[in-house]
């Protein structure tokens, strides 16, 4: 086994979740990722934790979304249920063999079952904001995933490691260094307000005071690193275009700009998938709101991939999420979607109270 997968398993569950004597685990991912689930569940094990395992089989997805009834397809597990408001820690392994297994899914029937879910995400993301759930989603490398990224599958696990830095012999060191950096940048931009956004095909202000910027560096997602906020909701304004294509529940929507007024999306274009795309944001009231604003930090990933894992952490980009705001943030919208697009910011600004702050796809402060 590539000593790597054993690598990320310590750091996730030591690292990442942090993981206590006594404390439950769900590890959750498909077949095809159990080197990395077994690696991860064999550590917890170790640490005197309650592991066990949630194995996803894509075909039940498919064949659900398909044939259920409405009723049915608002139905929340009681198990589920247990899961988000017991538990004490999360690890979601990512990592398909068919990575568009969703595609020939009728997308209101998908925005049903996704808005059915609102409360159990409301929770979850509440508990995560208080600490008392600790959850983290990381990726095995799989063909389909590579395929995406068009890599060989030894090119794309070589860049899924290289990522998180695990060729390092102890990859926790490099995440507590970003950690510092990133403190250092979010003390500064706590003290602003206005921000305006400027690169080809964007043009976007908005405001953010009295909200926290996050400082992400491997404790939530990994690899890592992006900072973030939750805007005031209704201070959204002007338009962005979204360099990369937008990839939400295996479905890849293409040149996607949005145009804001009042913090509403009020238009929506894409040259691919426009249909999904304004059934996402019909889903529900908080759909059309921004819940977070970001900036990637990780100059170790090189290049696009159609995960979003990776793709929202490129340096030198920023994103926007539409719909769930990220309640450590202290945004306040509420919505059953999250969906993060991406900008190129390698020949655009960001300025902050009259300010440049980021110029080319780097801080300048």
């Amino acid at each position: 086994m590539d000593n790597r997968i054993e690598k990320l398993a310590q750091l996730l569950v030591h690292y990442s979740i942090r993981l206590k004597k006594g404390e439950m685990l769900r590890i959750q991912g498909e077949v095809c990722s159990l080197p990395l689930i077994k690696a991860i569940y064999k550590e917890a094990t170790l640490v005197g934790g309650n592991p066990y395992t949630k194995i996803l089989i894509p075909d039940n997805e498919e064949t659900f979304l398909k044939y259920a009834k409405d009723d049915q397809l608002k139905f929340i597990s009681p198990m589920e249920k247990f899961e988000v408001n017991k538990m004490e820690t999360f690890i979601t392994v990512w990592g398909s063999e068919n990575t568009r297994y969703l595609s020939g899914i009728d997308p209101k029937r998908q925005a049903l079952a996704r808005g059915s879910r609102a409360s159990l995400i409301k929770k979850m993301f509440k508990r995560m904001g208080d600490n008392s759930l600790r959850w983290c989603g990381t990726l095995f490398p799989t063909n389909a995933d590579a395929q995406e990224a068009e890599m060989s599958l030894a090119d794309w696990t070589d860049f899924v490691y290289k990522a998180g830095h695990l060729d390092a012999a102890d990859p926790s060191k490099h995440w507590k260094k970003v950690s510092k950096e990133q403190s250092r940048l979010v003390k500064i931009l706590n003290r602003i307000d206005r921000l305006h956004f400027q690169s080809e095909g964007t043009d976007l202000k908005m405001r953010v005071k009295g909200r926290k910027w996050i400082d992400c560096s491997g404790r939530v997602n990994f690899p890592d690193g992006e900072i973030f906020t939750g805007p005031i909701e209704d201070t959204v304004e002007g338009h962005i275009k979204f360099s990369y294509p937008a990839v939400y529940m295996g479905r890849v929507v293409e040149n996607v700009t949005l145009e804001f007024k009042k913090g509403k999306v009020v238009k929506e274009s894409a040259g691919k998938n426009q249909e999904f795309l304004t059934s996402m944001l019909d889903m529900d009231k908080g759909a059309r709101f921004v819940g977070e604003i970001a900036i990637g930090t990780n100059y170790d990933i090189k290049h696009f991939s159609k995960n979003i894992l990776f793709d929202e952490k490129i340096g030198g980009t920023c994103h926007l999420a539409v719909g769930k705001s990220i309640d450590e943030s202290g945004g306040k919208n509420k919505s059953a979607l999250h969906w993060d697009m991406i900008c190129n910011m390698k020949k655009g600004t960001i300025t902050a109270d009259g300010k440049v702050v980021y110029r080319n796809g780097k801080f300048v402060i």
